[in-house]
């Protein structure tokens, strides 16, 4: 592996976006497609394959759903089983994109998409955890959750530092979550 010259303000960027793809998955690839849409594309392995008018109607459509699926409860399950799926995608594709956008000098780049991609899956656990803890997210959860989607993505590319305080913010309340968890089980298996 070599690492030339990666800063932490790179690695902040690189978390934002990660963090971002954990959380939806259209609208962080479209904001960041629509930003870069000559550049960006083509840099990335799946993307660069496909017509970039396609890839714009795909993102567009899913992220429609994403914000309007998910007013009935069937949606809503739908969309958290899609996410799962297909977050570590997302979030790999998110870490590697704005890696390229920023001219990270690592290699191999594939190992940025991996922990890109393993950051998203932790925070869509969490958040498919407290889908079940719940039973059903308030609606205005999922509005807040679409707006710190799209202002990661935004921070990841013109501010950083404040896109990886909240990435890292976001871990911190996801291990926070999942030690509650295990803490109420195991007091429930005591009674």
């Amino acid at each position: 592996m070599i690492v030339e010259h990666l800063s932490i303000i790179q690695v902040l960027a690189i978390l934002s976006a990660s963090a971002a793809g954990g959380m939806r998955i259209g609208l962080p690839l479209l904001i960041i497609g629509l930003v870069r849409i000559d550049e960006l594309w083509s840099n990335i392995p799946l993307l660069s394959s496909l017509n970039p008018q396609l890839i714009i109607g795909i993102l567009t459509s899913w992220s429609l759903f994403e914000l309007f699926g998910t007013k009935k409860l069937i949606g809503l399950r739908i969309v958290q089983i899609v996410q799962l799926i297909f977050s570590p995608l997302a979030g790999g594709l998110m870490a590697i994109g704005v890696s390229r956008l920023i001219e990270v000098e690592i290699t191999p780049l594939w190992l940025l998409g991996l922990i890109g991609g393993l950051f998203a899956l932790v925070l869509k656990f969490v958040q498919v955890g407290w889908f079940f803890r719940l039973g059903k997210i308030p609606i205005g959860f999922i509005f807040l959750e679409d707006f710190l989607s799209a202002v990661l993505v935004i921070f990841a590319l013109n501010a950083p530092e404040n896109g990886g305080l909240i990435a890292f913010m976001l871990l911190w309340i996801a291990l926070r979550s999942s030690t509650e968890w295990k803490r109420r089980l195991k007091t429930e298996e005591k009674k």
